[in-house]
């Protein structure tokens, strides 16, 4: 990036994805904004997944780049009812034509918990870690944490786990598995870049 480009960027307040209200999260379909920086975190749960990059999933391209959007790690701090997740992602991103466009907490039955709105591609910064929340669960509550890429959809790495343990891979989840929520709010409204 140029000193130009970076220099504007850095005006604008989008230094570390710091990228206002719609590169926010929101708290299930209706809830507030949640915060939008990066976290280096380890206190809490963590995960137990592959962070090398390597993937389970099987959507691939020709040349055998992954397209999906994997979770390769979840952190989580705070309290019961109050809990911020950090959620690392591992997304084929070109820009605005293809990238993970959320990341979300889900009830193994299918609920939507919280969703993490990226309004812009990460290209140069893979894996990303981005933070969001509050989740309003109990210590001992499992809950699955997966990724969206725009376009192409679910499909990647999830994880499962709860506050009060560890996050792990959950390949037996059915590809199915919530599909619906893919249209329910919030939505990311536009990529930025």
């Amino acid at each position: 990036m140029s000193v130009r480009l970076l220099a504007l960027a850095l005006a604008l307040g989008l230094g570390g994805c710091a990228c206002g209200p719609q590169d926010g999260g929101t708290n299930g379909p209706n809830g507030p904004n949640g915060p939008s920086s990066a976290s280096d975190s380890t206190d809490g749960a963590t995960a137990t997944g592959d962070e090398s990059g390597a993937t389970a999933s099987s959507a691939t391209t020709a040349s055998g780049d992954s397209m999906v959007a994997d979770v390769l790690g979840v952190t989580v701090t705070g309290e019961p009812g109050d809990y911020t997740f950090a959620v690392t992602v591992k997304s084929p991103d070109t820009g605005c034509e293809r990238y993970a466009d959320w990341w979300e907490v889900v009830t193994p039955d299918g609920l939507l918990l919280y969703r993490r709105i990226l309004a812009h591609s990460h290209v140069d910064e893979q894996p990303f870690t981005r933070t969001g929340g509050p989740v309003p669960i109990d210590a001992g509550d499992v809950v699955v944490v997966r990724a969206h890429l725009a376009p192409g959809g679910y499909g990647g790495q999830v994880l499962r786990g709860a506050p009060s343990g560890e996050f792990a891979p959950a390949p037996e989840l059915q590809e199915g598995f919530a599909l619906s929520l893919e249209s329910s709010p919030p939505l990311p409204d536009v990529c930025q870049f």
